[in-house]
């Protein structure tokens, strides 16, 4: 059994100390970049970890609570 992954979507500055704690970090400095993160985001990853900009590029649709797609948290602005 696969042990589900953390990740982690946003701007450097927001997201890269995530790695410390083991967290998979997807830099991404612009919407474009966000969606693409998000697409690409490997099928073991259980949560995901948002700026609020990485949310507000995703739209509601895809983090809304889903059985077949991971977790979403978004961070304190």
């Amino acid at each position: 059994m696969t042990m589900a992954t953390v990740a982690a979507i946003g701007t450097r500055t927001s997201v890269s100390g995530l790695a410390l704690a083991g967290v998979d970090v997807l830099v991404a400095e612009d919407p474009d970049a966000v969606r693409s993160a998000w697409r690409a985001l490997p099928g073991t990853v259980g949560l995901v970890i948002l700026t609020v900009e990485a949310a507000e590029a995703l739209g509601g649709a895809t983090t809304a609570p889903n059985p077949s797609r991971p977790l979403t948290v978004v961070m304190p602005g």
